[in-house]
């Protein structure tokens, strides 16, 4: 690598190797909290279960993310869901069963599942 513009072109064409899309329009983005409490937890099987059945079910729309520490250690295995134009729905103490459920009822049917978000869990 000797220059600046090979590393460009390096990236971008990784990019599209790795499946990594840029947040389109229409582009649903869900993030799970992978830092230590996250995965001590159990993110990482929630982090699976969101990854498996977005392919399972072929949405193109979804991209499926990983961050680090989200700054609420106590409801984790934390999912932030980010649609356009809506409100970032969080779900808090997500075990893989749940994430199937977001999947179908949230992602795939437009209908946020109460009961698993932040608000309803600190009740």
């Amino acid at each position: 690598m000797k220059s600046l513009a090979e590393l460009q072109a390096l990236r971008d064409s990784m990019k599209g190797k790795i499946g990594v899309r840029d947040d389109a329009e229409g582009n649903i983005r869900v993030v799970v909290g992978m830092a230590t409490c996250g995965i001590a937890a159990g993110a990482r099987p929630v982090l699976t279960a969101f990854t498996e059945e977005v392919s399972k079910r072929n949405l193109q729309n979804v991209t499926i993310a990983q961050t680090g520490c989200i700054g609420i250690c106590q409801y984790e295995p934390v999912v932030e869901v980010y649609e356009p134009g809506k409100e970032k729905v969080t779900y808090v103490k997500m075990t893989p069963e749940m994430a199937v459920k977001v999947v179908n009822d949230h992602l795939v049917n437009g209908n946020v599942v109460t009961e698993y978000t932040i608000g309803a869990k600190t009740k």
